[in-house]
């Protein structure tokens, strides 16, 4: 559920080509994650990127988690996922951000484990599970960067990255202070029913299920005219979220493009959701530690 071109809508790019962005100090590390089977446990790693502000640190923490495309064979094509003009946004800000490929995905390759299953019986709770296992082991690995300070993390995701990181948080991680949700979801298809996801109900009986060990509060982030996951279908899912518990705020911006559920991919709509990320942020994090020069954070 993402944005393959900024055209067509996914939050996936290939971006293998373009040199590495040294202002951001950008570096390409392998994460390990254990998995969990029937056989027993098994080591494995997953491909990470970080980026960093100038200076020693640390720096507040920001896991950046990607979505998967409509379409399941376009997974393995699309390298690392490197939304270059939000990484830096973020950066600018004072953040440390590191972004993981789940397992599946472009650089990472290998099975999807997050595969939820047929439209008619999906299984949201093991595809959230699944991707939390990736999400943690990513933050697991960025706590033990110099740079890092570990108190201060925040999960942000777009689409099947913002149900990833609604799920990790249901672990309550140590540090963890804030999630941002940009679209998330599972189950969308904008051209076989635009809108309506598969089994809305039971992605509603997840996340309740989520958030009642969710720990701090999460910013919903939407867009009305959203070809995966609709405003009324949304309303459900937060109203769910915060009868059991959730504690945070939905924003529904004004359409957005031909399907608004890519806005946060899109370069220039930076400054319609980044006023709503740092007024939501800032009574979270330090101000000392993420103020940067121009910042308004």
């Amino acid at each position: 559920m993402c944005h393959l071109t900024s055209v067509a809508g996914c939050a996936l790019t290939a971006s293998e080509v373009e040199p590495i962005a040294a202002d951001l100090h950008e570096t390409v590390v392998n994460v390990p994650v254990i998995e969990h089977r029937l056989s027993g446990d098994h080591d494995r790693d997953i491909v990470a990127t970080t980026y960093m502000p100038d200076g020693p640190g640390p720096f507040p923490l920001i896991i950046l988690s990607h979505g998967s495309p409509s379409d399941p064979r376009d997974r393995p094509k699309v390298g690392r996922y490197r939304e270059l003009p939000q990484i830096r946004t973020f950066v600018q800000l004072g953040f440390a951000v590191i972004v993981p490929i789940r397992r599946g995905y472009g650089a990472t390759g290998g099975t999807d484990e997050e595969d939820a299953g047929s439209c008619q019986h999906p299984d949201y709770m093991t595809a959230g599970n699944q991707a939390s296992l990736d999400v943690l082991a990513t933050l697991a690995y960025a706590e033990t960067l110099p740079q890092v300070d570990r108190d201060y993390v925040v999960l942000v995701g777009q689409s099947a990255g913002g149900f990833a990181s609604l799920a990790a948080a249901s672990f309550a991680p140590k540090g963890l202070v804030a999630v941002v949700n940009f679209s998330g979801g599972r189950g969308g298809n904008p051209f076989r029913h635009p809108g309506m996801p598969c089994d809305p109900q039971q992605m509603a009986d997840t996340i309740a299920h989520f958030a009642s060990t969710t720990r701090v509060p999460v910013l919903w982030h939407y867009v009305q005219n959203d070809k995966f996951f609709s405003p009324e279908v949304v309303a459900t899912w937060f109203a769910a979220f915060q009868a059991a518990g959730g504690q945070g705020q939905m924003v529904v911006e004004p359409p957005f493009g031909r399907n608004g559920h890519g806005m946060f991919s899109a370069k220039d709509s930076i400054p319609i959701w980044l006023p709503h990320f740092e007024q939501f942020l800032a009574p979270l994090v330090s101000m000392k530690q993420v103020q940067a020069p121009g910042s308004s954070l």
